[in-house]
Formats: C-alpha cells, structure tokens, sequence
C-alpha cells in the first residue's frame, strides 16, 4: 500500500474522531425549539453530528431543513406521556393555553426514561439542553457526559434569577413577593431599568411557587445548572453586554454568547408562494416605511377585550397596518377575529387582517414597513431591529417585560402605556403611540436609533463569530470533562 494512501486513512481516522456527537434538546415551545434547531444547522455545517430531541407532533411541525443537513442531523422522536389536565395531542406551548402550560411540563418531565435510554446507548459528547429538563443533571453526571444550559432569552432576564441557590430555595422556601419584582435584584451592580411593573410581575411570582408538576419553574432553572459545564446565551456583547459578565459573576462558569442569530431572508423560498405573492403584491402598492407590521406571537393568548382596544387603536392611529392575527390552537372557543365588529370593512385598503401564518422576516424586510407592534419576544425583537424597524411593545409575559424596560430606555421604541395593575390599556394609549413611532416629529429620534441597531441586530458576519467561537469551546473542551476519569 503507498505511503500517501496510508497517510490519507491516518487523516481520515483523525477527522472521523474529531467529529462531536451532540444532543439538543429543547423546551416543548416554538419559541424554543427553532433556535435549537438554527444553533444544531451551524454546528452540523462543522462536520459534527447532531441528534435533536422533541416529541413525534413538534418534529413534523418543524419546517423543512436542507438536505445538506441530512446526514448531520438526526430527529430523534420520543413520546410525550399522557397527563390529566393535557388536552390531547397537545406537544406544544402554542397547542394549550397559558393555564394548561404547567402540564406540559409534567408531561415532558416523563419523557426522562426514554431520553435516559437513548442516551446510555449512543453515549454522546455532549448535550445542549434547556431549563425544563432538571432531571437529567444527575443523568448526565452518572453517564460522564458533558452538559450545557442554552437560554434561548437574552442574559438580563437569566442573571434576574440570581444563584443556582436563590432559584433552588423557591421550591423549600417562602417563596419572592410580587414587590420584590419591582426594583432590580440586589446582585445586580450596575443601574438598570430592567424591572417588573405589578401586572407583569405575576408571571415571576407564579413561577416561584410549585406546580402540578411537583416543582416551580425558576426551581428547574435552578437544578439544570448544577453541574453544567458552561452556559451559552442567544445575547452578545455589543448590546447590553455588562449582563453576560454579571452571569459569570453570578454562576462562576463560563458564559458564551451565541451572537443573536438573524435569519438571512431567503429571497426565492416564498417567491412562488400563493400567500407571500398577495402579501408582496398589497405592501408593493404602500409608501416606504408607511406600514406598521402587527404581530403578537403565537403563544399569547389575547383576550376579546385586549384585542377591540388593540383593534380601535390602529383604526385611531390612521396609519396603514398588517396585522398577523391568528387563532392560537389553545385558545379555546375565544376566536380573536371573530370579535372585530366591521372593523375589516372600515380599515379596508389601508389594513390587512391575517388570519393564517404569515412570513414574518420577509415582511419586515419590505420597504414599505416602517414600525413593528410586537410582543417583545427576544426573538421578535431581533428579527425587527435588524430592518432597523422602531419598536410599539406591549408586553405580556415572561421576558416580555424587562425586554420592553430595556428598550425603551436604548430609545429605540416605546411602550404602549397600560394600567399598572391590571396590564389593560385603551384604544387611545395605542393610537398615540402608534403615531408617536410612525408620524410625528417627537418620534424621529427614536426611528433613528433603531436604525442604528441594523449594526448590531443585522450584522451577520459578527455574529457568526459568536457561533465559531461555540463551536471551537465545544472542540476544545470536548474531553476535559466527558467520561470523567476515563482518561
């Protein structure tokens, strides 16, 4: 056999062996699992192997990946358990309501026997998970594979929770009282307007106390991190950046910003799309950055009353909308589209009402959109201060509040004023800020500066840093400390 076939098989070996075998594994929402699914398409694009954990329902939900990928990526479909109070084939957040959330996670929490099985059979470097899964810390420990925690929402709503010990004690404690969510955490040192208003504080407080699943939610938070090797954040360190050091501080392990992760708009995907071609063909026929893009997510459920304010507000505001308003699959009977009375036939030619899945990214990348109405999910918030697009927020949930805090105090949107106790607002409170972002001349520096975040937000080469960097501490680090004491 000749030397140089030799060496070729040598290489060969090596680079089969330099391959990483890793398991993502997401929280059972949308929201979550496709920024899994983004981070698992760079790491496979390295030549590394990725298998990707979800129930058979999410999977085949999932938008269709490249073949390129097909070798690389492996779906790997484990049953969700039957549970009382789950309505059924419910396998995600957007298939149940707020209330039933807590048995999703209950559900999911009996997936631990399979996950268990696959991993003891394919023995894999490592495993990116999220904050639900907190049993498969002592999992991961027995079987001495390296384990990382993926929060999917930027640092400042992580670093909130403080130390693994703060979140654990929720659970065996007196649990934290709405006031406490009012003013910034004591740990935090620096001066922020990262605070919870009453209505929104509920949501941290409810997710202090146990639930039907035996734990609370920030519990889980909590057990996930012990024993983690690292913690990597959908955040980077050129917006906001003194919280990815404020959660190192915190947690005393290393936390690596994955970048922001902007979607490239893919230009020919939607071109022969029925629905992409009467959205382009309506926007094509609207002034440059005349139009304010409406959507709330598919997770927030909007009640008849939020949703006629809302309706009346853009009617008030005079300015041209497209509003992405879709019945969420756990919504019950409340069918939001069935509550605007005439308002279609009144706001006809200068505002659309979607009522089925709509392009987001290719509709804010159109010219003639020029303000978003969003609900301050991280990623919503990406996807619009790419274009550079100023923000209208009305937050509800979650993250939701502190994103909006944040913001309009970068200057680059305003919060649509509410009623501290109740979160309800008015017709009036939406109009005015709607003109405020879209017309006025009060409103200019705020457009400017969220023109400026394109820098930021759109730039794709500096966040693909972020991922090579990822990549190269997943490398690097691959066996200083799977199979402990193996080597």
């Amino acid at each position: 056999m000749d030397l140089q076939l030799l060496k070729s098989m040598a290489n060969g070996d090596e680079n089969n062996t330099n391959k990483l075998h890793i398991v993502m594994f997401p929280w059972l929402a949308f929201g979550h699992i496709i920024p899994f699914l983004e981070l698992s398409k760079f790491i496979a694009q390295k030549g590394h192997k990725i298998s990707f954990i979800s129930t058979p329902r999410n999977i085949d939900r999932l938008p269709n990946i490249p073949s390129e990928f097909s070798n690389s990526i492996n779906f790997v479909k484990i049953p969700l358990p039957k549970v009382d109070g789950l309505p059924k084939n419910s396998e995600a957040t957007m298939d149940v309501t707020n209330e039933e959330i807590i048995y999703l996670k209950k559900a999911m929490d009996g997936m631990e026997q399979e996950v268990t099985n696959f991993l003891e059979k394919n023995s894999p470097d490592w495993i990116i998970q999220d904050f639900a899964q907190y049993w498969l810390a002592p999992i991961s420990t027995r079987l001495g594979i390296s384990r990382i925690f993926y929060s999917i929402i930027n640092a400042w709503f992580f670093s909130y929770f403080g130390s693994i010990e703060n979140m654990i004690n929720t659970n065996n404690c007196s649990p934290p009282k709405l006031e406490d969510f009012l003013v910034p955490p004591k740990w935090i040192p620096f001066e922020t307007k990262a605070v919870y208003r009453r209505h929104d504080a509920r949501w941290m407080v409810g997710s202090s106390h146990k639930n039907v699943s035996g734990v609370s939610d920030i519990y889980r938070n909590g057990v996930t991190l012990i024993g983690v090797d690292a913690i990597i954040v959908r955040h980077c360190h050129e917006f906001e950046g003194q919280w990815l050091k404020l959660l190192e501080d915190i947690h005393h392990k290393p936390v690596l910003p994955t970048g922001l992760m902007p979607h490239v708009v893919q230009s020919s995907s939607d071109e022969t799309n029925e629905s992409w071609i009467l959205i382009k063909e309506w926007l094509d026929n609207k002034m440059k950055g005349s139009v304010v893009y409406v959507a709330l997510g598919s997770e927030v459920t909007v009640g008849p009353t939020e949703i006629n304010e809302l309706a009346r507000g853009l009617e008030l505001s005079g300015s041209p909308f497209f509003w992405v308003l879709r019945k969420p699959s756990g919504s019950g009977n409340i069918d939001p589209i069935e509550i605007l009375d005439g308002f279609e036939e009144r706001t006809e030619g200068r505002g659309i009402v979607w009522k089925s899945w709509a392009p987001q990214l290719k509709i804010l990348s159109h010219d003639s959109v020029g303000g978003f109405l969003t609900h301050c999910g991280w990623s919503s918030i990406i996807e619009g201060l790419m274009f550079g697009h100023p923000l209208i927020m009305l937050p509800f949930l979650v993250d939701q509040g502190l994103n909006a805090r944040i913001l309009e105090d970068k200057g680059v949107g305003v919060q649509v004023p509410r009623n501290e106790e109740d979160g309800s607002y008015t017709s009036d409170s939406v109009a005015n800020s709607l003109k405020l972002i879209m017309v006025e001349n009060d409103g200019k520096i705020i457009r400017e500066k969220a023109k400026e975040m394109i820098s930021i937000f759109g730039n794709k080469n500096l966040h693909d840093k972020y991922i090579e960097n990822l990549i190269e501490f997943l490398e690097d680090h691959r066996r200083m400390w799977h199979g402990r004491g193996s080597n």
